[in-house]
């Protein structure tokens, strides 16, 4: 266990903008990164995240935080909450689904490759939601999946994060398109951690690629979302990646560095391999000093 988090390294960094027009308006919160005890002697790295919690896994203590319980947008992060309001509905997964008008992008016009008439298992398409982060397969995953449609399954989805204890999250959709899709890092960490009982989640987000036919029975190749996964020297359980303009460049996951399981939160990181690299130094800064933090857990 941890025992000493009475010291604390504080480094103050620039506050992050809010995104402009937010209806769900974002906490602005000050950059103060905070690491435990042990670690306070090496210097923290300095990540481009607005948002950062990296906890241990087993214990749930810290060992870096910034801007934790600052709420912003999650953008595709949203898809875990889809993920497991689907699995506890208890709707059949071998069912075939069909992509509709209604799966359309009219938010942010997004494209896909999930033409309109694609059909397969309501399991497949939860594989590329979660996998590669297909946002019509999630979209017709919450209309089919309960009576009332996507109205009651986003309704789902709040009240299944109230019952995590996610008091600084809000769901509008089950995609994350929509920028009113808000949590905060300490909340998604407890997302992270509910997640972990879902062997399907933690399958199908480590998933690296998979294959499909068109409509036009032409063969469509998708790929994991997440560098980290596709380049495959990280032992990653479960993870997930977001991006809308709002959000930034976003990430969950739970990967073990040493022998040590930890839950780590990147939220509003700047360019395409920002919130990777970000994840990365984490790992190094971590690798770098093991006696520091693994002796203590």
């Amino acid at each position: 266990m941890l025992k000493h988090f009475a010291g604390w390294l504080a480094m103050t960094l620039a506050a992050a903008a809010v995104p402009a027009g937010a209806q769900a308006q974002p906490i602005a919160q000050t950059a103060t990164v905070r690491v435990t005890e042990q670690m306070a002697f090496y210097t923290a790295p300095r990540l481009s995240a607005q948002s950062v919690l990296v906890l241990n896994g087993n214990t749930g203590e810290p060992l870096y935080e910034k801007r934790v319980d600052q709420r912003q947008p999650i953008a595709s992060i949203s898809k875990l909450m889809t993920a497991m309001v689907l699995l506890d509905s208890g709707v059949s997964l071998d069912e075939p689904i069909a992509v509709t008008d209604a799966e359309i992008d009219r938010v942010k016009h997004t494209r896909s490759r999930l033409a309109v008439g694609t059909t397969l298992p309501r399991k497949e398409m939860l594989l590329l939601a979660l996998m590669s982060s297909e946002n019509r397969a999630a979209a017709a995953l919450a209309r089919t999946a309960l009576p009332g449609g996507t109205r009651a399954f986003v309704a789902r989805m709040n009240d299944k994060a109230r019952q995590l204890g996610m008091s600084d999250s809000v769901f509008y959709d089950p995609t994350g398109l929509d920028m009113r899709n808000t949590s905060t890092a300490r909340d998604l960490a407890r997302m992270v951690k509910a997640a972990q009982n879902y062997p399907l989640i933690k399958e199908f987000t480590t998933t690296s690629q998979h294959e499909i036919y068109s409509v036009s029975n032409r063969l469509l190749q998708y790929r994991n979302s997440n560098a980290l996964v596709r380049e495959g020297s990280w032992d990653i359980a479960l993870q997930k990646t977001g991006y809308i303009n709002e959000a930034g460049h976003c990430m969950v996951m739970e990967a073990t560095v040493g022998t040590q399981p930890l839950i780590i939160v990147i939220l509003s990181s700047g360019g395409g391999q920002s919130r990777a690299n970000d994840a990365r130094a984490i790992k190094s800064w971590l690798e770098s000093h093991p006696q520091s933090w693994l002796a203590a857990s």
